[in-house]
């Protein structure tokens, strides 16, 4: 009887267009870049290091790639000081301290029958395997990533805030999607999860991670692109003022500010005009939805100031029928 090969959730990455219609079925509006780069790393086994400014969708790609291809998506979020009990495994110390209590109570039933020394040294070898065995072992997101059987997506989140140690000790893991448990041996993925890493640019990433990785850099949209995406977010948003309001932030991230507001909060801007039941930008509706785009005072200060001028920049770039004044040169 032939058996039936086990699926996985990688078939349907079957082209770049297949790969940019299923994230736009999920609601993450792909660009050719960003498709082009998952179909490699699927195809060629490579994790991506996905870099650019916070907020631009980074994290989103590998949660709407686990939506579309209808896996589990396992998050590592790093930080200083994580090491591999955090992020590969860890022992089920109370589970152990169970069975030594259970060990010690039938000790003497375990060693009536050992006529030597020896003979109970040995007995008691073999117990020692069974308390550092699997049935022991705690799965942290790197193993439990590996441990599923349709594959998985593995985010390893801001990978430049992790120690340089932790970021050699990923390297196993990202060239032979296995890891080793001294005490067990190695563990080798069931099926190698598709395995994205982003980073904000905290500190430079080793030349060793980056040369087993697929490079990606995402940067804040286009205004096309940004309006695809609110819109794709916020679907009763009318044309007119989703147009206005995409202008206005991207407007505003041409500014000297502190923090230029994401994609997320341009989308949280969207949902706040039309509970606010907006129709249009007005100065005053800006100005009270300020601290939704921008999150320094500082930065709301230094816009508020040329507030009128922007908001009136954002309604006539909206307007196809206006043109700015040809450039005498």
């Amino acid at each position: 009887m032939t058996k039936t090969p086990k699926t996985t959730g990688y078939e349907v990455l079957t082209s770049i267009d297949a790969i940019t219609t299923g994230l736009g079925s999920v609601g993450y509006i792909s660009t050719r870049e960003i498709s082009t780069s998952i179909y490699l790393a699927h195809h060629l086994r490579k994790p991506i290091l996905i870099e650019g400014p916070a907020g631009v969708g980074k994290t989103d790609l590998a949660a709407s790639m686990a939506r579309f291809l209808d896996v589990s998506l396992t998050r590592l979020q790093c930080y200083e000081g994580l090491d591999e009990g955090k992020a590969l495994y860890e022992w089920k110390y109370g589970k152990q301290l169970l069975y030594t209590q259970l060990l010690k109570e039938k000790l003497g039933e375990v060693m009536e029958d050992a006529a030597t020394l020896d003979a109970a040294f040995k007995k008691l070898n073999n117990f020692e395997d069974l308390f550092f065995s699997e049935s022991f072992l705690e799965p942290r997101p790197l193993l439990t990533a590996m441990q599923q059987d349709r594959g998985s997506v593995l985010l390893i989140d801001e990978i430049d805030k992790s120690d340089e140690e932790f970021e050699a000790y990923l390297l196993e893991v990202l060239s032979d999607y296995q890891v080793t448990v001294p005490e067990i041996g190695t563990i080798k993925a069931i099926v190698p999860p598709l395995v994205i890493l982003t980073s904000n640019n905290v500190r430079e990433l080793g030349d060793a991670l980056k040369r087993r990785c697929l490079h990606l850099h995402i940067d804040f949209p286009e205004a096309p692109r940004e309006r695809a995406i609110v819109r794709a977010r916020v679907p009763d948003v009318s044309e007119d003022l989703l147009k206005q309001l995409v202008a206005f932030v991207q407007g505003l991230r041409d500014l000297d500010i502190r923090k230029q507001p994401s994609i997320s909060e341009s989308v949280d801007w969207a949902r706040t005009l039309l509970l606010m039941h907006a129709s249009a930008l007005e100065e005053e509706m800006v100005r009270s939805t300020l601290n939704v785009l921008l999150k320094h005072e500082s930065d709301i200060q230094a816009v508020t100031a040329d507030l009128r001028a922007l908001t009136r920049d954002s309604v006539k770039a909206s307007d196809l029928s206006y043109r700015e004044p040809a450039k005498v040169s």
